[in-house]
């Protein structure tokens, strides 16, 4: 009689039924799931590799605005003016590039190069309009304009800063807004700045000059410059420049 082999049939699982559809879905699937994964990690390399360039340009950028910084310092202002410039168009993507412009605008201030320095600030302002550094900007920007004669837009930078420092510094805008306003031959909006330094800031050195000058005014034509306008002093430098 002839032997026959019998393999033992598959004893049933707890469970089996539910492998059926996801050995199906595995099946059906498994690929577009590979080549999810295979994009997400392409993505991260990516990523990865962005942000070390972006790293990298950063690093360049900073190196080569503490050059600019040292070459100001030591009074070398075009030297200074020519590698920010240069660091704000080779990297202009990165915060030390966009710092540029501001440490360009210093440059060209204390260089004499008033209308340059109008055009690095409002540049650095394009890119930065709000905080600590563009109020400190704005307000070297007021005095380059200024400084370059152009007494309406240096107002209306010198106004929007009133209330962005300590009261002091608000009391000094007015009375910069006020010389800019005389030296345009305003001279009623200029009154009306110095009172209002007198009114509201009256506890600062700055109102004790705006009553001597207002009093000066009530003593003199309004067609005639006054003693302050005759003799107004230059504005200070920016303070990121502030110099000793």
């Amino acid at each position: 009689m002839a032997l026959h082999s019998h393999r033992p049939a598959r004893l049933s699982q707890p469970g089996d039924e539910l492998l059926v559809p996801l050995q199906s879905f595995w099946e059906r699937y498994s690929r577009i799931a590979m080549g999810v994964a295979g994009g997400l990690a392409v993505v991260g390399v990516v990523g990865y590799l962005a942000l070390h360039s972006r790293a990298v340009a950063e690093d360049a950028a900073a190196g080569k605005l503490a050059e600019a910084s040292v070459y100001y310092w030591q009074g070398d202002y075009q030297r200074s003016l020519a590698l920010a410039r240069e660091t704000a168009e080779q990297y202009a993507s990165t915060p030390s590039g966009r710092d540029a412009h501001r440490q360009a605008g210093d440059a060209a201030y204390w260089g004499g190069d008033f209308k340059t320095a109008v055009a690095e600030y409002r540049r650095y302002l394009a890119t930065n309009p709000k905080g600590l550094l563009a109020d400190a900007a704005r307000r070297s920007l007021a005095y380059a304009l200024e400084s370059d004669r152009q007494f309406q837009d240096a107002v209306t930078e010198y106004e929007a800063l009133v209330g962005h420092f300590d009261r002091a510094s608000s009391a000094e805008f007015l009375v910069a807004a006020a010389r800019c306003l005389e030296a345009a031959h305003q001279i009623p909006a200029a009154i009306q700045r110095l009172q209002r330094v007198v009114d509201e800031f009256g506890e600062t050195d700055y109102a004790n000059q705006a009553r001597i000058t207002l009093a000066e005014f009530q003593a003199t034509p309004s067609s005639a410059p006054s003693s302050a306008a005759a003799a107004t002093p230059a504005p200070p430098a920016p303070p990121a420049a502030t110099k000793h």
